[in-house]
């Protein structure tokens, strides 16, 4: 059996030139206007170079943004459940016509990441885009309040990318393409491939819910989001080496692949599980692990909104499927990990396990149950806690 098709039904659409047509195009950049894209954006720029985000050609028209907050597909009619957008101040935006060329750059040290063909400047509604993506427009949410601290000018066109940033040199392997992990589940013999998301590590019910894929599928790719998340969570470079240790002494050789992926989160819940599975086809993954509050934040989210957000995703729209698992644990009268769905015990017998009391446990010193994490990722994350002390 075949892998998925990329998402649209084509071929992969990666934006990231090379060659004489990446050397003739940083030549053209440096006259061009520059516009220092947020975080967020860079990621999503990243994204289109890379193919993630196949078959989009570069940032939303407005046309396309209303589409998707209001229906979750674009003008054409593709599925797609969160807009990919560039915004600008409007004094820059004014200084633009339909038409131009513009550079777009690196939020930090200023890098040009890309070319973008201007093709329509629109204001947007951002409480309508909050209250549609996110549920919710409380500026204490972070995804509301990056949105509704963006420029007040969105900027449309195609892109042609020129730069992934500083993801290979920082990741090496860890950062791969969708090319290449289609090319290694190829190699692998894989055709039912499940993708794990993760902003954490993974402790027991993290390796439980995989486990479970894997006794379904050929393999999991564990896919670790690289870029930006919110303060107190666990940089990318420990969980990640706390995964590969987790990976190597506690599961099966060549069931699992561990990559990374250059988004920032958006802590959208639901429609983020959505996103995650559409771009996850482009990598090649048939199914996508949902567990509880599946990108969520807070208390913004019921634990099952993002199952049952699948069930909204009109039929032949997206090739990846939803493994919707339920809620995980500890249970000491069943002796292992099991679900609600398994488990005939009551709560005082069973230990919840969740990166949120994990982080807190780890953060303040306090002991972590065997049952909770392994101790060789305890060990990895004991140390980096130490470090920040």
């Amino acid at each position: 059996m075949a892998l998925v098709n990329p998402h649209g039904g084509g071929d992969l659409k990666p934006l990231l030139l090379a060659g004489d047509a990446l050397a003739a195009e940083q030549k053209r950049a440096a006259s061009l206007p520059r516009l220092r894209v947020s975080s967020r954006e860079q990621g999503d720029i990243i994204m289109l170079g890379i193919g993630g985000f196949t078959p989009l050609d570069g940032f939303m028209s407005h046309a396309d943004w209303q589409g998707v907050c209001d229906g979750m597909r674009t003008s054409s009619g593709l599925f797609w459940p969160i807009p990919i957008t560039l915004s600008a101040g409007k004094a820059f935006a004014d200084t633009l016509r339909v038409g131009q060329d513009i550079a777009l750059a690196d939020p930090d040290d200023g890098e040009v990441l890309a070319t973008m063909t201007v093709t329509e400047r629109y204001a947007i509604d951002k409480a309508h885009e909050c209250a549609t993506v996110f549920r919710t427009t409380d500026l204490a949410h972070p995804g509301v309040k990056l949105v509704m601290e963006q420029g007040e000018v969105n900027l449309a066109g195609p892109i042609r990318v020129l730069s992934t940033g500083d993801f290979a040199q920082k990741y090496g392997s860890l950062f791969k393409t969708p090319a290449e992990t289609r090319a290694l589940f190829t190699s692998l013999g894989w055709s039912r491939v499940a993708a794990f998301q993760t902003r954490n590590p993974m402790h027991r019910s993290h390796e439980y819910l995989a486990k479970v894929a894997i006794e379904v599928c050929d393999g999991v790719l564990i896919h670790s989001l690289l870029g930006a998340l919110k303060p107190g969570d666990i940089p990318a470079e420990v969980r990640t080496r706390a995964i590969g240790v987790l990976a190597d002494r506690y599961f099966v050789k060549k069931t699992v692949v561990q990559a990374g992926y250059p988004l920032d989160m958006r802590y959208a819940g639901p429609r983020e599980a959505l996103l995650h599975a559409v771009f996850r086809q482009n990598y090649g993954c048939s199914h996508q692990i949902v567990g509880r509050d599946h990108a969520g934040v807070g208390s913004y989210y019921g634990p099952f909104d993002a199952h049952h957000v699948f069930d909204q995703v009109p039929k032949g729209a997206l090739e990846t499927q939803p493994l919707k698992i339920d809620i995980a644990f500890w249970c000491y009268k069943c002796g292992g990990m099991a679900s609600g769905r398994t488990c005939p015990h009551t709560d005082a017998d069973r230990l919840q396990v969740s990166g949120t009391q994990l982080r807190k446990s780890l953060s303040e010193g306090a002991e972590v149950p065997a049952e909770f994490s392994r101790p060789e990722v305890l060990e990895i994350l004991r140390q980096y806690y130490a470090t920040i002390a």
